[in-house]
């Protein structure tokens, strides 16, 4: 049993929007619709979304091109960054890499790592126990489970290469099958 963990395509940046409310940009929305070709397995019946705009979309537009619904569940999200919402790329980065430096800590008021990891774990655990699906989500929490499926600590070196970026993983045995791979933008 295979299933996938997507993460949203690119996204429209905007520090006057809530970043759990940024849509796709038109290259992301174009990444989300090739996605099916590396998403989803053969005979997966589900697709499962994180709640936030940016996924919802990168899902819907999955399902549309394989012709099934999509599920939500707020456990999929990424991080809470809440405590500093919007940041600038640079200040953005350097708290990221902190966030993985020390999963134990809380960096700047944000989730900490092994919070984080372990929600995503639990949720994807639940969703993957009536089979094989697709998990549509963030890439911070998609490092994380990636971590956990491989059976290393958090690092930031497992994160994904870039956004729309997919890997698949045995549930039942808790083990990654592959490692990042980028959806092709066409």
């Amino acid at each position: 049993m295979v299933s996938s963990f997507l993460t949203h395509a690119e996204v429209v940046i905007d520090p006057a929007v809530p970043i759990e409310s940024w849509g796709l940009s038109p290259e992301g929305r174009v990444r989300a619709a090739a996605a099916h070709r590396l998403a989803r397995t053969p005979g997966s019946r589900r697709i499962v979304s994180s709640t936030e705009r940016k996924a919802v979309e990168t899902a819907d537009l999955l399902a549309s091109a394989v012709g099934l619904s999509v599920e939500h569940d707020p456990l999929l999200g990424e991080i809470d960054r809440s405590a500093t919402g919007y940041l600038p790329l640079s200040e953005f980065e350097a708290v990221v890499d902190a966030f993985f430096a020390r999963p134990e800590q809380s960096v700047r008021g944000w989730e900490r790592a092994i919070d984080a990891q372990e929600r995503i774990v639990a949720a994807v655990r639940r969703h993957c126990s009536t089979g094989d699906l697709t998990i549509v989500s963030h890439g911070a929490v998609g490092a994380l489970l990636l971590a956990h499926l491989r059976g290393v600590p958090i690092t930031r070196a497992l994160d994904q290469p870039g956004m729309g970026s997919v890997f698949r993983f045995d549930a039942p045995a808790g083990r990654a099958t592959s490692g990042w791979r980028r959806v092709p933008a066409t």
